[in-house]
């Protein structure tokens, strides 16, 4: 269960990720000066940690949430 909706999760981003790629526009004047920096690598380390964490955090919930479940479960036969 946790795993189809982690790969729906990932399908869903991925497709997301595809669709902006196509559109063609001009970059703005911030990129432009965090790529000529170097400075976008460190922008996009923060910005997948921060997806990867809240990722993580709701995996740790639904397990979380389906042991209590279980509890209950049981508790109330």
């Amino acid at each position: 269960m946790i795993k189809t909706k982690f790969m729906l999760l990932l399908a869903f981003s991925l497709l997301s990720l595809i669709s902006f790629s196509q559109e063609v526009a001009p970059s703005p004047a911030m990129a432009d000066a965090f790529r000529a920096e170097g400075k976008i690598y460190v922008v996009i380390t923060v910005i997948a940690l921060i997806f990867v964490s809240i990722v993580g955090f709701l995996i740790y919930l639904e397990r979380k949430l389906n042991r209590i479940e279980k509890q209950i479960n049981t508790s109330n036969r």
